[in-house]
């Protein structure tokens, strides 16, 4: 029965992975956006991170997750006979990719650190029931490849210190590797992985050469990716002396930035609880009071020393984002026990919070962006400017080379009345009787969601407004929870206004002349 189970979980897993909700920018700034543009020669924007004159992003990890992908798509392509690839086999290849990678070594790493067979089976279910595998852990996270990290260095950890007989050199050198490039992944690595190596320690002083491997891959793990990031950021040929006289340490950077308050006051500053009374809650749902009723022998469990040192650790830090709990949730849910009494009640509660938040997270959550841009990227007119509002930030890689003649402009959240004078700077002026016929060339696009009743006159010709908005496409499953007006027009009304005009719709902007001189 449990098989059966875990394998139509396999399905569900499989159904949002191929959904194309957009749950953070850093999906694509961070990672696809970046390789992308260096493999396929795709105009993109590289963000701050990646732009700074100390920048703190590692491309050593991208290249490893994503960079082989891209490469091989490529060839494939040009065997083919193909000129260029589309984004959205890029796009798509990656989500089958993160698919695979969870289906398999979560799940794997799962089976090596759960001994007792009737745990591992719960564990396993818990896990492929979760929204946060069918959502975050098939998006291309640094997070999600975090997560994989401290899964299979717990395994090699278990499989070290269990071998009494044998150094473990290859266990020691992958481990070596994997501490490396989770370090260079996120600088959060460590805080999960701290508690745990002390277990190794009692292994040291009987299998000396177990140290000596971690210590050499290690290293030279650390020197293969400071040599790509170096050779990334300088400009010119690179050459190895540039490794030995201006080396680019990206998670050294990264550390000394997020030291820095004012700098983490720029993406938010939370209370020290936040992880532990939010955001945890947020992610285990029903799975969040079973912590509280543990025996106190589960507390020494590697899995869990690993979740909860880790939530701790990073507590001490004040910008407490959700994401950065993601390794902790399959540690945790492998760690606890189905209550005892009201088994069928939690169960029910289980599958309730997860299908919900599944459903919104894996379909709904900004789900219109990625769509929009493809579509655009197909469209034949020729469009000079796209104006997003009230979105996410847009992929720019998904353009499929268009941005060289189209500027994607992200106004975020920025008031109405200012947004409409960014967009009517666009467009061409009022030079006869006759309004201005683009016809194709020069099209101005506002892409918005249909919530935004702000733009609702503008729709309307009989309004006599200065623009008119004609819609040209528009992506039903989109839900825009960044535009709330909770306080001004109440809880009811709002959710009313952002689920009633769920969608994401491109609409092309015309200049009334006939408006703009009546008035």
């Amino acid at each position: 029965m449990w098989r059966r189970t875990y394998f139509l979980l396999i399905l569900v897993r499989i159904y949002f992975a191929l959904s194309p909700s957009y749950l953070h920018p850093d999906e694509n700034f961070q990672g696809p956006e970046v390789v992308a543009g260096r493999v396929f020669s795709y105009p993109v924007l590289e963000t701050w991170e990646f732009t700074s004159a100390h920048p703190i992003r590692s491309t050593f990890p991208l290249w490893l997750a994503y960079g082989w992908p891209m490469y091989i798509l490529r060839w494939l392509w040009e065997g083919l006979g193909y000129e260029e690839i589309s984004p959205s086999v890029v796009y798509w290849t990656l989500r089958v990719l993160m698919l695979a990678l969870s289906v398999v070594l979560e799940d794997w790493a799962v089976h090596e650190l759960v001994q007792s067979r009737r745990a591992r089976r719960v564990a396993l279910l818990l896990i492929a029931s979760s929204y946060v595998t069918w959502t975050f852990q098939t998006h291309t996270f640094s997070n999600s490849l975090e997560t994989l990290l401290v899964s299979w260095s717990l395994v090699l950890i278990k499989n070290i210190v269990e071998d009494k007989k044998r150094s473990g050199i290859l266990a020691s050198s992958l481990l070596g590797f994997f501490i490396v490039a989770g370090v260079f992944n996120r600088i959060t690595f460590p805080a999960y992985l701290l508690v745990p190596c002390f277990s190794l320690l009692p292994h040291f002083r009987r299998k000396p050469f177990s140290l000596v491997f971690i210590a050499l891959f290690a290293l030279s793990t650390a020197f293969i990716a400071i040599s790509v990031d170096t050779a990334f950021y300088t400009p010119g040929e690179f050459s190895f002396s540039k490794v030995f006289c201006n080396p680019v340490i990206t998670p050294l950077n990264n550390f000394k930035y997020n030291s820095d308050a004012e700098n983490l006051a720029k993406h938010g500053i939370h209370p020290r609880y936040q992880h532990f009374l939010i955001n945890l809650p947020q992610l285990l749902g029903p799975a969040f009071p079973l912590l509280f009723f543990l025996r106190r022998s589960h507390f020494t469990t590697p899995t869990l020393l690993s979740a909860l040192s880790g939530v701790a650790l990073l507590s001490i830090f004040p910008h407490q984002e959700v994401r950065f709990l993601i390794p902790a949730v399959p540690l945790i849910l492998s760690s606890v026990r189905l209550p005892r009494l009201y088994t069928k009640w939690w169960i029910s509660a289980w599958v309730l919070f997860n299908a919900f938040l599944g459903i919104f997270m894996g379909v709904y959550h900004q789900g219109g962006i990625v769509p929009v841009q493809m579509h655009i990227a197909k469209t034949q007119d020729y469009v000079t400017h796209a104006f997003w509002w009230k979105t996410y930030s847009p992929p720019t890689w998904l353009l499929n080379g268009k941005n060289e003649e189209l500027k994607t402009v992200d106004l975020m959240g920025m008031p109405g009345d200012k947004m409409l004078e960014e967009v009517k700077a666009a467009l061409p002026p009022c030079r006869t009787r006759k309004p201005p016929k683009i016809e194709g060339k020069g099209d101005v696009y506002l892409v918005a969601p249909r919530s935004a009743y702000f733009l609702s006159p503008y729709q309307d010709p009989s309004k006599r407004e200065e623009i008119s908005l004609d819609e040209v496409w528009s992506y039903r499953r989109h839900l825009n929870l960044d535009d709330m007006d909770i306080p001004e027009d109440g809880f009811w009304k709002t959710m009313g206004r952002v689920v009633g005009g769920r969608g994401l719709v491109v609409w092309k902007v015309t200049r009334n002349c006939w408006a703009t001189k009546a008035q």
